[in-house]
């Protein structure tokens, strides 16, 4: 694979690039200019600056922090950040280098720590609140033509900088837009519930190699090249070849300073916890808001939904808003006629419709002063129906909680209780793990079709407890959080959790037209929610233990929230197992200290059973009762 190649692969999966109106040149309308913005420490940022060529006016800022190359915009090409509809409105568009990366100076940090109270008297310590203030109090006073009002909007990681902004913020910093943004590296991104995404593996050049000098180019490229030098066309293959991750380590990462900082905090230390964005959201809290999520986002599906609730739970004075489309990581900023996540269709036009009627309305008001602010606490998109639907609060009050139980021969039951003593059992071999995705994937920057893919593939294995109801009489609607309670017995002393939340399809289903022939929609289990939990973590993330073999156990795993419609005549179906290759990493299933450092023969068969007691809740009071003391904020 050319080293171009490897690079689109990676941008396109942090970032969306829209369709553009190629009748609109930027060049006909905007100036531009680079400088560099003194830091409070001395160090400089690299920062491209486009002014509307029409000075008649003055206009707000809209900035994108970021780390994946503020010169990627550069040559009057915006790459659809922001959309199409706010650059003709007219705005000063602002892209920064963020600290350390490309053509700025210092030290690149992952999730730099937030110090409270940094701004604007502290001038000694920097994070990445101190350095957005620094860059908005320069462009204020030195940029001619704005009006005092910035904007900070960013997808990913460029997220995380925008929720970061958002602590001890500029007093001209009035919209801030958090888009799939990172929030807390052990619960999102490159984990899941303390898991490791073994997805994520390609990704750490990107992020583990520190440059030399200012550069415009990808410095990072010949260690990402050692990994995809011989083109792994499977990477379940790929992954189950190279056995633990100790020998990723001594064969790509043995110089990667992010991948020994993720081998060296295996648990929920200090480490994670002062890089969690999610405390400092809780008061004070200035600007308006508006997160954004995509309901099959498989890097970043907690941040945004957390960042929301964290900002609304201390912030009353706040104007916070959530958007949740049908949308894979950034897939609002890159629009098509027929919104079609992997095999499903949900509508025509819809990033538009969220760039037109959301996003624009947003920022104008608050940073020009135009229209009134009339959107909806939460505008969410139901997965099921297809269709936009507002709330005055998320998660919402009026759509009743759901109970599912399980039953006998795979019998699932809604709001009804089976036989609390029944047993479950399934054997999980970390050798022959389950598949995260019915076809086969080359190795990717985290993988994106699966989150709504066909589960037909895994509930015909033995090592997947598969429940479903019997076809529903009437449509039932699930909204809001999701909480399944387990009580499992192990053989072994560790093992991982996954659940699932699946839609049966009818089996006389149509076709979809935009599909291949061998793509049979009667009958298919579309992937709605799900998670993966790791059970030494059950009490605390920052002090695992194992489990007693044999003795029944609770173990209680969060999901994300949702919103879908089981329609008539469908089935609700839960999966239950152990194993999600390659996405997730492999558990050794025996306990070990510290799973990145694993032996081979550490990696054993467990017998699981679980137990008829167990639930999966949906909506109302959901908490989460395993022990989160050590989890900033207890939003799950």
């Amino acid at each position: 694979m050319k080293p171009l190649i490897v690079l689109l692969v990676l941008l396109t999966s942090i970032t969306s690039f829209a369709q553009h109106d190629t009748t609109y040149k930027l060049r006909d309308h905007y100036d531009k200019a680079e400088y560099f913005i003194p830091a409070r420490d001395g160090v400089k940022l690299f920062t491209i600056v486009y002014t509307p060529k029409d000075k008649s006016k003055s206009y707000p800022m809209l900035m994108n922090r970021t780390c994946y190359n503020a010169s990627s915009y550069a040559n009057f090409n915006t790459q659809g950040h922001p959309s199409d509809y706010l650059v003709k409105e007219g705005y000063i568009l602002v892209f920064q280098d963020v600290r350390g990366r490309y053509m700025s100076g210092g030290q690149f940090n992952n999730m730099t720590p937030n110090i409270p109270g940094n701004n604007p008297k502290n001038k000694k310590d920097i994070d990445e609140s101190s350095d957005t203030w620094d860059s908005i109090d320069w462009l204020v006073k030195n940029i001619k033509g704005n009006n005092g009002r910035v904007g900070i909007f960013g997808i990913s990681y460029p997220g995380f900088y925008s929720a970061a902004s958002l602590p001890d913020a500029h007093p001209a910093l009035k919209a801030v837009s958090p888009q799939a943004p990172i929030s807390d590296f052990f619960f999102d991104d490159f984990h899941h519930m303390g898991t490791y995404l073994q997805s994520y593996t390609p990704a750490f050049p990107v992020f583990g190699v520190q440059k030399k000098d200012t550069t415009r180019q990808d410095w990072y490229m010949p260690q990402l090249m050692k990994m995809y030098q011989n083109q792994p066309k499977n990477a379940y293959d790929f992954y189950l070849a190279k056995g633990p991750l100790k020998n990723i380590t001594k064969e790509y990462y043995d110089s990667n300073f992010f991948w020994q900082q993720i081998i060296d905090h295996p648990n929920y230390d200090s480490f994670w916890q002062k890089r969690s964005i999610l405390p400092h959201l809780k008061s004070g809290i200035k600007p308006a808001v508006l997160t954004v999520g995509g309901w099959f986002d498989a890097e970043d599906l907690y941040g945004p939904l957390n960042i929301y609730k964290t900002i609304e739970a201390g912030n009353p004075g706040t104007k916070n808003r959530i958007v949740m489309g049908p949308w894979a990581h950034g897939d609002w900023a890159n629009e098509s006629a027929k919104a079609i996540h992997n095999h499903i269709y949900f509508g025509d036009s819809i990033s538009s419709f969220y760039q037109k009627n959301i996003e624009l309305p947003f920022f104008n008001h608050y940073l020009k002063g135009t229209g009134n602010d009339t959107l909806p606490e939460a505008w969410m998109f139901n997965t099921g129906t297809k269709q936009w639907q507002q709330f005055d609060v998320w998660p919402p009050k009026n759509i009743p909680p759901v109970q599912l139980y399980f039953g006998p021969n795979g019998q699932l039951s809604i709001n009804k209780p089976v036989d609390p003593n029944a047993k479950f059992e399934y054997i999980s071999d970390p050798a022959k793990p389950v598949p995260y995705t019915s076809q086969i994937e080359g190795l990717t920057f985290t993988p994106r079709r699966f989150m709504s893919d066909d589960q037909r593939h895994a509930s015909t294995r033995p090592d997947v407890i598969t429940f479903q109801t019997e076809p529903l009489a009437d449509a039932v609607t699930v909204a809001g959080e999701i909480l399944a309670k387990l009580k499992v017995a192990l053989s072994t002393t560790d093992a991982d959790f996954v659940v699932k939340l699946i839609d049966v399809y009818p089996d006389n289903h149509p076709q979809y037209e935009h599909n291949p022939k061998n793509i049979i929609m009667g009958g298919y289990q579309q992937l709605v929610r799900h998670e993966v939990f790791r059970g030494r973590f059950r009490n605390s993330f920052e002090k695992p233990e194992p489990f007693v073999p044999g003795q029944p156990t609770d173990v209680s795993v969060p999901l994300q929230d949702i919103l879908h419609t089981f329609k008539k005549g469908h089935r609700i179906m839960v999966q239950i197992h152990s194993t999600w290759f390659p996405y997730i990493d492999r558990n050794p299933q025996q306990y070990v200290e510290n799973i990145y450092k694993a032996d081979e023969k550490d990696f054993i068969k467990s017998t699981i059973q679980v137990f008829g007691s167990s639930t999966v809740g949906v909506g109302g009071a959901q908490h989460n009762s395993t022990n989160t003391s050590t989890t900033p904020a207890k939003t799950f």
